[in-house]
């Protein structure tokens, strides 16, 4: 069970009682210092010196006029001044935590003066004593109301940067799922649309074909419901702040299932490794993977009569991932020469990957005709980790 925080202004009439009965019981000792007995208008007074303070936070000026000008009339009759200090001092200490300086040095100056006014108006006060305790007292209030102001600042401007931190932590991880959506959905979708043209064209002529077409169909239609799946699912842990889902993230090892429904679209693709294939950090591989579907993708929707290849090559501290396809002719119409590198949310994506873990990508017509991708990752521990801790 939490507690429950008191209210300021419940807190500070306490304060303010307190301060009274202090008052009361210092100024029933200033007979014994020499000063005159208290009568029903100097507890009056004295009342009216501490009582504002329960409303500090309200009205802190106010508050301090009243509390000074109570006290000037207390001091104005004779009686021990030390008895008035006390509401005084935790006013100005408030002003000092919620004005600007300039606004608390003037408060300070006015205390100052009604201390150095009682000194002039008694016989029974050292004016070194007077001045001396002013000036110090006035110093620490302001600097301490001062220092608890800037700290309250501070800490107001850290919970902002924290929530712009995790503002921009969420659309982060926005971009990244949106990234991931489109990865699958583009990719299974271009699959099934170019099978069910297939299975449409060859039904009545040829059923083992049609057949195997639909058999893709339903192969890539579960794959992709199964990504889609584990995207949900790890959605659904981060809101309710659980583990991760147990199920993997595509890596290099699912390249051929990949490129197995490419070929079943229509496109002839080959594969050839270089170097010695090891496991790297898991979002590289996931990167070269995004990378790959998407350019291969590409390939499947915009081209026609068309053989692609790719290419990794595994090098001592870097990955790179070369798609490349001969293609002359393109389904839309369009010249791949002729689209801006930039375009399109795939091109971007494929672009905030590679940057996202320390890699570059250049995407363009190849110079023996149709179109390249090339990506190079680094794969050392420095290259990676930042990338990786960002994903988690």
């Amino acid at each position: 069970m939490c507690m429950r925080t008191p209210r300021p202004l419940f807190v500070d009439t306490l304060i303010a009682l307190a301060m009274v009965w202090v008052a009361f019981r210092m100024g029933q000792a200033s007979v014994a210092r020499g000063w005159p007995e208290l009568d029903a208008r100097a507890y009056g007074l004295l009342a009216l010196a501490h009582l504002p303070v329960a409303l500090r936070r309200r009205a802190p000026l106010t508050v301090f006029a009243v509390v000074q000008l109570a006290g000037v009339a207390y001091i104005s009759l004779g009686y021990w001044p030390v008895a008035s200090a006390l509401g005084s001092m935790l006013v100005l200490y408030t002003v000092a935590s919620v004005y600007p300086t300039r606004i608390a040095v003037g408060c300070a100056a006015v205390m100052t003066a009604k201390w150095l006014y009682a000194g002039v108006i008694s016989d029974n006060l050292s004016m070194t004593l007077v001045v001396s305790q002013a000036l110090l007292f006035s110093l620490v209030l302001v600097w301490s109301g001062t220092l608890a102001r800037r700290s309250r600042e501070l800490a107001r401007q850290l919970r902002a940067e924290l929530a712009e931190r995790a503002r921009r932590e969420v659309t982060a991880e926005r971009g990244r799922i949106a990234r991931e959506l489109h990865d699958v959905v583009a990719h299974h979708m271009s699959v099934i649309s170019v099978q069910a043209g297939l299975a449409r064209f060859v039904l009545d002529s040829d059923t083992v074909t049609a057949r195997g077409a639909l058999g893709t169909i339903e192969d890539t239609s579960a794959e992709a419901l199964e990504e889609l799946r584990r995207i949900l699912h790890v959605l659904r842990e981060h809101d309710l702040g659980g583990a991760e889902s147990a199920a993997p993230m595509p890596t290099l090892a699912r390249l051929g299932d990949l490129l197995e429904r490419i070929r079943a679209g229509g496109i002839p693709v080959e594969l050839s490794i270089q170097g010695t294939v090891r496991p790297l950090a898991p979002g590289v591989e996931l990167c070269a993977y995004r990378v790959v579907q998407e350019a291969l993708t590409n390939v499947l929707k915009h081209t026609q009569h068309a053989d692609a290849q790719v290419r990794l090559h595994y090098r001592q501290h870097e990955l790179t991932v070369i798609v490349t396809d001969n293609g002359t002719g393109n389904k839309d119409g369009l010249n791949p020469a002729r689209v801006p590198a930039g375009t399109g949310h795939g091109l971007i994506g494929m672009r905030e990957r590679a940057k996202l873990y320390g890699g570059t990508i250049s995407v363009g017509p190849h110079a023996e005709g149709g179109f390249a991708v090339r990506l190079t990752l680094p794969t050392s521990t420095t290259g990676t980790r930042w990338g990786d801790e960002r994903r988690r």
